[in-house]
């Protein structure tokens, strides 16, 4: 890199989903707030312009090529960058990550990326396909010593948390100790991120996570912020965009009680200052349901939405998945939420693979009933139902790469690691092939076309809510639950329909023939093939 006075560009990409998902929706609305962060820290530095492209949330006036993506070519016509870092996080942009990373490289550009994905054998297979670094873990810090040492002649080796090569062979450097001081970090600023058009705005306020749940890839002691840097973020999102809603990113809401609810005061006494109501949807665990005082606060805060990780309503599943809670439990705390007034939206797990020693003997057709009936009782007001996917680094797929029961990548690349495709062998007598055709029957009997004759028939009432004067409020509330729940499940029908069209003309079940044939074949004794 030039080390010249003269200004230097970073672009910061977070790459494109492979295919139309469930998640393609709702993410034309938001982004990522890793990659806003990386890129806020690089902004403060001198002499250095910053922009973020969400390729996913990619619309105001981008220019785009013949796949409708991002034009890159015409982006560094516009404004040439020095170095493109990218966003790693979800193992299922991958395959386009690396193809952003060769198209810059080729082109003399220094190609950096980090996140979730690069642990282990992908640091090594990220430096072969187009990056000429990887940061390892958290990036605010070594971002910026990065780029400084690449404009001053500095060596790289010297710098924390980062992989290259170096004559041949990869470099790893020494570990960079986790952050704990957020004051010394600028918030994001979502000014950077250009062509989008950003309604849901993410939040952070933990990083890290004590749970150990066995298919996550988020692990190490929670490292939180002030309440008052959070509510920081909040008031500067609403006075600079006249943001009204927003989602709280970490999976621990209600981690720490007491500042949990200091947060919830300090918010609600801001709104209330500022006279205007916000929207605000958290993570949080099931059985903060208990605590009274919490989901009071919480709702005066504005806390309309809790996102709930059920997995399952199989108890054998949630042991395996080291989830500390009960099946029979789970329907009264969640009353608990709806009686408080939040919406619902729960998130499941299908098909989970059991430990080694334990065999669950529940028929296919036994276990779809018991999860859309656990769904129907707890009323939920939306679901999202994924298969298990073996991320980098967990235990979940160091288990079953120990037992080579996942598909190889030469087939099952990483752009179906989504949670919509099987990625490994079920348990006997499970099908990869039942598993899918399980999820979309789930999913099906939840979001149906029939919803839509419930919007027309909501619209049709909504004078009716008028009528209880003496509670207005309340009315309002079941009206808007259902008018809303009938929208989305309308909705969702339609994304269904548009995934399994697109599902069908794809090249999925070839594929995953080929990968069965592969592993039966490895699983032979050699003087048996």
């Amino acid at each position: 890199m030039d080390s010249s006075t003269d200004r230097c560009r970073f672009r910061m990409v977070a790459p494109a989903y492979p295919a139309f998902n469930i998640y393609t929706n709702i993410a034309r609305h938001t982004t990522a707030l890793g990659p806003v962060s990386v890129a806020t820290a690089v902004s403060r530095m001198p002499a250095w312009d910053v922009e973020v492209i969400d390729e996913n949330n990619y619309r105001k006036f981008g220019p785009k090529d013949s796949t409708g993506r991002p034009d890159h070519a015409m982006l560094q016509t516009l404004r040439h960058a020095n170095a493109v870092g990218m966003y790693g996080g979800l193992s299922s942009t991958i395959p386009r990550l690396y193809e952003v990373a060769r198209f810059y490289r080729a082109r003399g550009v220094t190609t950096i990326a980090g996140g979730q994905h690069f642990i282990g054998e992908n640091i090594q297979d990220g430096l072969a396909n187009g990056l000429d670094y990887v940061v390892l873990d958290e990036g605010d810090d070594t971002i910026c010593e990065l780029l400084t040492a690449l404009q001053t002649g500095g060596d790289p080796a010297r710098i924390a948390g980062l992989a290259f090569v170096r004559d041949g062979q990869v470099v790893l450097t020494p570990a960079r100790p986790p952050i704990t001081d957020f004051e010394r970090l600028p918030l994001p600023d979502f000014n950077l991120v250009r062509y989008a058009r950003i309604s849901l705005y993410p939040i952070g306020w933990i990083r890290g996570c004590g749970m150990d749940c066995e298919f996550c890839a988020v692990k190490g002691k929670p490292r939180p912020c002030s309440v008052e840097r959070v509510v920081r973020q909040i008031a500067v999102l609403l006075e600079k965009h006249g943001a009204r809603h927003f989602f709280i990113v970490d999976d621990l809401f209600g981690h720490r009680r007491d500042e949990t609810l200091r947060f919830c005061h300090l918010l609600a006494e801001y709104q209330h200052a500022v006279a205007t109501r916000l929207d605000i949807t958290v993570q949080i665990r099931l059985d903060r349901a208990k605590d009274t005082e919490l989901l009071q606060a919480m709702r005066a805060a504005s806390i309309n939405m809790v996102c709930i990780g059920f997995e399952s309503p199989i108890a054998e599943e949630l042991l395996a998945m080291n989830k500390k809670v009960k099946p029979e439990d789970m329907q009264a705390l969640t009353r608990l939420f709806h009686q408080a007034g939040f919406l619902v939206h729960g998130m499941f797990i299908f098909g989970y693979p059991m430990p080694a020693g334990v065999q669950l003997s529940i028929p296919i057709k036994e276990r779809i009933r018991q999860f859309r009936t656990f769904i129907a009782k707890t009323r939920i007001d939306t679901i999202q139902v994924l298969l298990p996917v073996p991320l980098p680094g967990t235990e979940l797929t160091a288990r079953l790469a120990a037992q080579h029961r996942i598909f190889p990548r030469t087939e099952i690349g990483w752009e179906y690691y989504d949670g919509n495709f099987p990625l490994f062998m079920p348990d006997a007598p499970l099908t990869p092939q039942e598993l899918s055709a399980a999820l979309r029957k789930i999913m099906g009997r939840f979001y149906r076309f029939k919803s839509m004759f419930g919007v027309a028939r909501n619209v049709l009432i909504f004078p009716a809510m008028l009528a209880p004067l003496w509670n207005l409020n309340y009315a309002w509330q079941r009206w808007y639950r259902a008018w809303r729940n009938d929208l989305l499940r309308f909705g969702g029908w339609i994304v269904l329909k548009r995934w399994t069209a697109n599902f069908k003309k794809g090249a999925f079940t070839e594929k995953l023939s080929r990968a069965e044939q592969q592993l039966a074949r490895a699983a032979t004794p050699p003087g048996e093939k």
